[in-house]
């Protein structure tokens, strides 16, 4: 099987051909990079993978690369995923997110492939929900509430479009919150990670920056989550999951921000002795603040459920970032 990664170099991608590679060696992995793109997440792999020269905002550099890799399976992960930065440069997150996902489509249709595309959206699509809307199921109103979210509305409805007008074999998934090693630094629980480890490094006074510490999050592993991803191309393939469809996915441990904050400090080897600070920069114009997803249809069609604690993950969050500060 060929398998194409839009994303391999970032946080998600990289877990997944990690997956992949310890699963299913037969499988040949190929991704498209810039000559900018960062490996530090790959750099343990970039001898067992093919990576191509393209950009998804040139639709020609993709027909060519997809017409010589000709991939059975495409995961498509490349976005620009930081809500904030969104807010900041909502064209920029615009052009990646919807014309590069309309460039790649169309370079399948131009290529004349016929591959399973997976179309990586977003809980934020469902913006702020009503109380009497959770768990939130997959047919809930769509209320972007961001320009990413936004954009991640669009690039969902793409992958329905061309499978409505096109017939390829899109499937859309919309992942609720999930983390762990290599997450970017930008986000709640990977910067309070690395705050807490700089603490504990004498790289940082002992107080932690927050923003909002009240919003509702369910996590997920993101070992649990690219397990899921797989776990879908093999239902596509044994015809459990017709193309078309969309699906949430998500974890079981529901807390607050807050609450979360309380278990890193709580693993930490500073607790007892930071102290937490709003940092009114890190709050949003409009924020989300309760996301907690029904799986019930992605566990109905594939029996998936996560399989690692968040204590786990966090650890290992909180390691990664130990590692990542220590002295060299």
């Amino acid at each position: 099987m060929k398998v194409l990664i839009t994303g391999l170099t970032g946080f998600v991608g990289s877990h997944l051909a990690d997956y992949i590679l310890a699963n299913h060696p037969e499988a040949e992995i190929s991704t498209l990079k810039r000559w900018r793109s960062p490996l530090d997440n790959i750099s343990h792999i970039l001898k067992k993978v093919a990576a191509y020269d393209a950009d998804l905002n040139d639709l020609s550099s993709l027909i060519a690369r997809l017409k010589e890799i000709k991939p059975d399976v495409i995961f498509h992960l490349a976005a620009q995923s930081y809500v904030t930065f969104s807010y900041v440069a909502p064209v920029e997150t615009l052009a990646t997110n919807v014309i590069g996902t309309a460039n790649l489509l169309e370079a399948v249709r131009i290529a004349g492939i016929d591959p399973m595309i997976h179309i990586c959206s977003s809980s934020e699509v469902y913006g702020q929900v009503k109380p009497d809307e959770v768990p939130i199921k997959e047919t809930n109103p769509l209320r972007p509430a961001s320009p990413y979210a936004v954009s991640k509305v669009a690039e969902d409805m793409l992958g329905l479009q061309y499978f409505i007008a096109y017939q390829l074999k899109t499937v859309r998934t919309r992942m609720f919150t999930h983390t762990g090693p290599r997450r970017g630094d930008v986000f709640a629980e990977s910067n309070f990670a690395k705050q807490i480890a700089s603490i504990e490094a004498g790289l940082q006074e002992p107080t932690v920056y927050v923003g909002n510490l009240d919003s509702i999050r369910t996590f997920t592993d993101v070992r649990d989550a690219v397990r899921a991803y797989w776990l879908l191309t093999e239902k596509f393939a044994d015809g459990t999951i017709p193309a078309g469809e969309v699906y949430n996915i998500g974890g079981i441990e529901t807390m607050t921000v807050g609450e979360m904050l309380d278990k890193l400090i709580g693993m930490s080897k500073v607790k007892g002795k930071v102290k937490i600070e709003v940092d009114k920069a890190r709050l949003r114009p409009a924020d989300v603040t309760r996301q907690i997803p029904s799986t019930d249809k992605f566990r109905a069609a594939t029996g998936w459920q996560p399989v690692i604690p968040f204590q786990r993950t966090l650890q290992d969050l909180l390691d990664y970032w130990r590692e990542k500060l220590a002295p060299r």
